[in-house]
């Protein structure tokens, strides 16, 4: 057989195949180098931003089948003139379809968002569930194709983690650069999907990550920039929403006013988070009650929905219609606060349907019709010292959404780039900054670590609280054949007295167990359940609970600090 380096070009072919194969290699067992790190994030930015693209085309297409409008951003107008029964009918068979979805897809017929890929982040290496997630992200898409009142960018977050997490997986990345892919990924979807790149790069560390780690940075930063090039190469280079005219802060004597609206607007914004958490645990009791089955709820959610746009087709879809006249000032008084109200319901009863979406546009709506309403009160209050009035709806929507998202950093800089008014920074820092201040005290943070500590998942307590959830009994304890096992008479004294841990529990369950008994080892044991007596196996000593807890609190300050 001819020698393949018998010939150049051959030659080169087997080279570079090797080189290849070689390169693998060293990406799968050593990880990727920084050069080859920055170019995994420039392609997975690209790939989460098409993604993001196609997510918001799809809701477009979903728009006109379901509506008959040609023209999405301006859906509320063409409801209008719909007759009543299809205004009810879409969200109807919209909230049918996301049901049969989700209760065949998910565990729990829940749509996964923006606070399981928080928690995907903080205990799963930067990983999100698979098929939940892509069941998630089709249901997201009904729900909003059909009238569904909540917002593109919790499912468009979740299929970014869906993009990092293949990748993740494929490189056998550990945790760290899990997580950085993870930001990557976040940070292109939303600069695609809002043409923010600054803020999708913040919203990523401030958000999802929750650190600014100077490691992290330039990656996220690059897929930010090719997300935001995605949106660029099909709308152009345009801000979300247009303003009139350029907004003007008369002076520094309208400042205190702007300090009262972040008050209001912390308010308005814990009353849609609880009304969202009120109507979760109705929908829940209901169900309960009335032995509904799962696929059934998100459908009932949606005849609400329907019933209510017939008088008020705002509340349909992501809102930015209404939204938009809100910051160019084209509502009256009495309009605002009306569909401030029903937003909130609206919201209320899609999410508490479970029908699927985010709500970060909800809020942006909300804070635009609150902020206009407070305006037009107190320029009519006090005109000599007052500027226009619309300023106060662009401050109190970037008010309301920071204290939602519990992101006063990203969520100020989304507000700038939505509208393209940096002149008014002034206003909307000091909205934003007594906003999220009371907000922040009326729930755990921010909705999304509020909706995680309704699940059990206490993250806004900080790592010295939700890494003792992920460290098992199990792999900590020394069983019986360890050279210094704990005395196996003095262990069963333990569990006569009820001192013992389950060997499936963790360091959440065992560590106030140290606290309460004041002993030196807790026995391990395996509970058969039905009166039988438990089966010892191990002990779990205090000072080895210690100290793998203080390396897994070295480990994350390491992260968040490099």
């Amino acid at each position: 057989m001819a020698d393949p380096s018998a010939h150049p070009v051959r030659a080169a072919w087997h080279g570079a195949r090797a080189q290849l194969r070689r390169g693998w290699h060293i990406l799968l067992t050593r990880g990727p180098s920084k050069f080859q790190f920055w170019l995994i994030a420039l392609l997975i930015g690209i790939a989460a931003g098409f993604a993001a693209l196609l997510f918001r085309k799809g809701i477009e297409a979903l728009e006109r089948l379901a509506y008959g409008t040609k023209d999405p951003t301006r859906l509320h107008t063409h409801i209008i003139d719909l007759e009543w029964y299809w205004i009810i009918l879409a969200p109807t068979l919209g909230g049918l379809l996301v049901g049969l979805v989700l209760n065949r897809y998910t565990s729990d017929g829940r749509a996964r968002s923006v606070s399981d890929v928080i928690e995907g982040a903080a205990l799963r290496d930067g990983r999100v569930e698979r098929r939940a997630g892509f069941a998630s992200a089709i249901a997201a898409m009904i729900t909003l194709g059909t009238g569904g009142s909540s917002g593109r960018e919790g499912p468009v977050v979740h299929i970014a983690g869906l993009i990092s997490g293949w990748v993740s997986r494929r490189i056998n990345a550990d945790g760290i650069t899990g997580r950085d892919l993870l930001g990557c990924a976040v940070a292109a979807a939303v600069s695609a999907s809002f043409n923010a790149p600054i803020a999708g790069a913040l919203f990523a560390l401030e958000v999802i990550l929750r650190h600014f780690a100077v490691h992290a940075f330039a990656p996220i930063v690059i897929a930010s920039v090719a997300g935001t090039v995605i949106n660029r190469l099909e709308f152009g280079d345009v801000t979300e929403f247009v303003l009139p005219t350029a907004t003007v802060l008369e002076f520094y004597a309208e400042l205190p006013a702007f300090l009262l609206l972040g008050l209001v607007c912390g308010v308005v914004a814990t009353v849609l988070m609880r009304s969202i958490f009120f109507a979760e645990d109705m929908g829940d009791w209901i169900q309960n009650r009335l032995h509904l089955p799962r696929w059934l709820r998100p459908a009932i959610a949606g005849v609400a929905l329907g019933v209510m746009a017939l008088g008020f087709p705002h509340i349909i879809g992501v809102g930015y219609e209404t939204t938009s006249a809100a910051l160019t000032g084209k509502l009256v008084l009495h309009e605002a606060i009306v569909f401030a109200m029903l937003k909130v319901a609206a919201v209320s009863v899609t999410l508490g349907g479970r029908m699927g979406g985010g709500v970060f546009s909800p809020s942006l709506m909300l804070g635009a019709l609150t902020g206009l309403a407070f305006g037009l009160i107190a320029t009519a209050i006090f005109p000599e010292v007052s500027g226009a009035h619309t300023l106060y709806a662009l401050a109190g929507m970037g008010a309301v959404a920071a204290a939602v998202l519990g992101a006063p950093i990203s969520t100020t800089l989304i507000v700038f780039e939505l509208t393209g008014d940096w002149q008014t920074g002034l206003a909307v820092m000091v909205a934003v900054s007594t906003s999220t201040a009371l907000a922040s005290r009326m729930v755990k943070r921010s909705f999304f670590l509020t909706q995680l500590a309704r699940r059990g998942v206490h993250l806004a307590a900080g790592p010295h609280a939700y890494l003792l959830s992920i460290q098992s009994v199990k792999s900590l304890m020394r069983t019986p054949q360890h050279p210094k096992a704990a005395p196996e008479d003095a262990c069963w004294k333990l569990i006569e007295d009820g001192v013992y841990v389950d060997v499936g529990a963790t360091l959440e369950a065992a560590m106030p167990i140290f606290d309460r008994a004041g002993v030196l080892y807790v026995p391990v044991v395996s509970l058969a359940g039905d009166g039988a007596a438990p089966e010892l196996r191990g002990a779990l000593f205090h000072v080895d609970a210690l100290k793998a807890h203080n390396r897994a609190l070295a480990a994350v300050s390491e992260e968040e600090h490099s």
